[in-house]
């Protein structure tokens, strides 16, 4: 319809009132009216699901005036900066940080049921309170926190809120100490830049173990002072004939300092005896005949191997594994040891019987893939097992007896949790060797009872493992990744009574709008309710 647009003035009284009606905010002149604020996210809502959540009275708006207190603790202090620093920029407020106060936001900690990584987060009309007993726990009561917020506190220009974070009592804890995800930097070399944006992804979803698979038959990605030629001639390459990359000991340990940061120990892989011919091409006293590979661009597995009986092979063992335990802090090392098929099974348990003592000499406990069982695992050493459903049951048998026997086992099921296993046929990346893992079945099992004879109590935890053989970049990473990764976090986190598909399917959809704003690439996949707008 045309409007009609007349050239008759308003008199002076008309127009008066007009303006005052609008410095009074009564009336806006071509405003439409004002959208009603969302509700807070409920309590229960955020991933993983906590093990309490006790909704009660009215929310807390976060406003101009909120501050953030922290107790007069350096540890304490970063995490509340390292919190600032994601409600500033969306907020536009100034929230400033100090040691005393009331009201607002507060982290504290205290004395408490709450274990080293639990936490509560209290919310009432007057102010949050997250407590905890150790950092860990307020750290991974922050994330909480921000899944309690609107999507949009993710996004680094200011957004029109309202910032509300829902009335009640959260109080939470891990089911386990172990909730690991692996990157391969060897099969593609990732930057230290794109492993840190990972590590805040990881953080996001309170994973607590960080394992970077270092060194394979494409590429050896740490540099070792005492073989100079493992990371200058051995980790120029990769998959496909790109110029692959290592990290210097300085950018190890940034990342390492910067995994810290979020809470999560570095757990450093070198794979032995197989997967090493960019060990082997390095230095041909490695090999048997003392003739140097060629350097190896495709993904074939299992052709490779150390000399067991070479002495030289144990002194490059002790070198590398001395270097790397001074660089990392954290508790494991992780020395790889499956698809070994170049190496007799004597010489396997030779080597294993022979490797994992120098682990313990420079104070790290042993991870091994669950081929390390077949050997005979050091005291106290862990099992990573990646079998299949339908892997045999000698296998399994083996794995469970080592387990009764008192290694733990750290669950990472290569059809339920491998992350770079393609969603579907029609998948652009990643394989299918393991067959096709959508989200329901990636997150639809139980670690408890997961395989037959191996006690609850020798679980340690679960790991996504996320092999890069198709993966170059960062949205690779992330489309595979995520919707996935949430679900292994959950799995290791969240009580067994938490766990139903029909209600995380919602959960997760849910997350969708923060994957957005924080630029995440994602699968959507048609077993998830998305949201529509």
């Amino acid at each position: 319809m045309r409007r009609n647009h007349s050239t008759t003035p308003r008199t002076p009284r008309i127009l008066g009132s007009l303006l005052l009606l609008a410095a009074a905010g009564v009336f806006t002149l071509g405003a439409a009216p004002a959208a009603r604020a969302a509700a807070p996210t409920p309590l229960d809502q955020v991933v993983p699901a906590p093990a309490s959540a006790k909704p009660a009275g009215a929310p807390y708006r976060i406003t101009r005036a909120t501050g953030v207190h922290v107790d007069d603790s350096a540890e304490v202090r970063r995490i509340g900066t390292y919190l600032t620093g994601i409600l500033r920029p969306s907020t536009g407020y100034p929230l400033p940080l100090t040691d005393h106060g009331t009201g607002g936001i507060r982290l504290h900690l205290a004395q408490g049921d709450f274990g080293a990584e639990g936490y509560r987060v209290h919310s009432d009309p007057a102010g949050v309170t997250i407590t905890a007993s150790a950092p860990a726990g307020l750290f991974h009561g922050v994330q909480t926190l921000r899944q309690l917020l609107p999507a949009a506190v993710e996004r680094k220009t200011v957004q029109p809120g309202p910032w509300q974070i829902a009335g009640g009592t959260v109080e939470d804890h891990p089911r386990y100490s172990y909730r690991g995800a692996m990157l391969d930097v060897s099969r593609h070399f990732f930057t230290v830049g794109q492993v840190k944006r990972y590590i805040d992804q990881l953080a996001l979803y309170k994973i607590n173990e960080l394992h970077l698979h270092l060194s394979d038959d494409q590429g050896w990605r740490i540099a070792v002072d005492s073989w100079p030629r493992l990371a200058a001639y051995g980790g120029s390459t990769e998959v496909g004939g790109g110029r692959g990359g290592y990290y210097t000991k300085d950018q190890y340990r940034e990342i390492v300092a910067y995994a810290a940061s979020r809470y999560l120990e570095v757990v450093p892989e070198i794979d032995m005896p197989g997967h090493t011919n960019a060990a082997l091409a390095s230095y041909a006293d490695l090999n048997c005949n003392g003739v140097a590979p060629p350097l190896y661009t495709g993904t074939e597995v299992g052709f490779s191997s150390l000399c067991v009986p070479k002495q030289v092979t144990y002194d490059f063992a002790d070198d590398v594994i001395r270097e790397l335990a001074a660089l990392t802090p954290g508790r494991y090392l992780h020395i790889g040891g499956d698809e070994a098929h170049s190496t007799s099974h004597d010489d396997y348990v030779t080597f294993m019987d022979r490797v994992q003592p120098i682990v313990a000499r420079y104070g790290k406990t042993v991870i091994g893939w669950h081929q390390l069982t077949g050997a005979h695992p050091a005291e106290g050493a862990l099992a990573q097992y990646w079998g299949l459903d339908g892997t045999s049951a000698t296998e399994k048998a083996q794995v469970a007896q080592a387990a009764r026997n008192g290694t733990g086992l750290i669950l990472s099921p290569a059809d339920r949790l491998y992350l770079d296993m393609k969603y579907t046929s029609s998948t652009r990346l990643g394989t299918k060797w393991a067959g096709y893992v959508e989200v329901q079945r990636s997150y639809d099992w139980d670690p408890g009872d997961y395989l037959p004879g191996a006690p609850s109590s020798s679980i340690r935890g679960v790991e996504a493992p996320l092999w890069s053989e198709t993966l170059a970049t960062s949205a690779d990473i992330e489309y595979m990744a995520f919707p996935r990764l949430p679900g292994a976090a959950e799995l290791g986190w969240s009580p067994s009574a938490t766990h139903d598909w029909t209600t995380y399917k919602h959960r997760l959809a849910a997350q969708a709008p923060r994957w957005d704003a924080l630029g995440i690439t994602y699968y959507r996949s048609p077993q998830v309710p998305w949201p529509t707008n």
